[in-house]
């Protein structure tokens, strides 16, 4: 049965769900058996409550803009049914689950906590394994796995999750949107990168040839112009 990941991501009012904080946005894109299908799903979320102004420094969304869009609880279901049976991948996953968790337990319908539904792969503590020491926040596992993140000038939950999917990818080995792995299951970018080093290793390389060499051919080219001559 074909293996499939969602990659998730939520912006919220602030940093706490203890202290009230709600989700105001969820964007989600599928992988099946590592490979993006272009599905996915994103829905804005009215918080019922203000928006803190440093929340609002990261991610841009404003009170004003969700005014109009949906509850929480209009969107559970169709949210659950996107992300059921599947293994979600999150960057720092308990700032993320923490909420939606509290989200679900809001609706007072006995769900059970997000992990019942999924099994779950946090990417930061898969980067800090991999790269102890190091800065393993999504901007820098952008820069060192040569992720275009140019268009991320403020955070968003599905633009995120997009380039979160691409460095996931990445960073275990495995095939990229642009489908140029190899047969041994290497990224594009490692594929790319070793033929780059390969071109550049050997570029401009010249060998020159013997004294002995250039007699023995020069032989060998007399030898065969007589034969021909002797043709015609």
């Amino acid at each position: 049965m074909p293996k499939r990941q969602i990659v998730l991501d939520t912006e919220t009012t602030g940093l706490e769900p203890s202290q009230g904080h709600r989700i105001i946005e969820i964007g989600c894109v599928e992988l099946v058996d590592r490979k993006l299908t272009g599905n996915h799903y994103h829905q804005y979320i009215h918080p019922d409550r203000e928006i803190d102004s440093g929340a609002i420094e990261v991610h841009g969304i404003t009170n004003e803009y969700l005014a109009d869009k949906p509850r929480f609880e209009q969107i559970a279901d169709d949210f659950l049914e996107f992300v059921g049976d599947s293994e979600l991948v999150i960057h720092n996953a308990p700032f993320d689950l923490g909420f939606l968790n509290h989200e679900l337990k809001m609706l007072r319908r006995n769900l059970p906590n997000l992990e019942s539904y999924c099994s779950i792969i946090d990417t930061l503590v898969l980067a800090r394994s991999m790269h102890p020491g190091q800065k393993n926040n999504l901007d820098a596992l952008c820069k060192r796995y040569g992720v275009d993140n140019s268009s991320r000038e403020l955070h968003g939950a599905l633009l995120d999750s997009e380039i979160l999917a691409d460095v996931y990818l990445l960073m275990t080995g495995g095939q990229t949107a642009l489908g140029l792995a190899s047969d041994e299951g290497e990224s594009a970018a490692s594929v790319v990168g070793k033929n780059v080093k390969m071109m550049s290793k050997f570029e401009g390389i010249v060998v020159n040839a013997s004294d002995a060499e250039l007699s023995a051919h020069k032989a060998i080219v007399d030898k065969l112009l007589d034969e021909e001559s002797k043709r015609w």
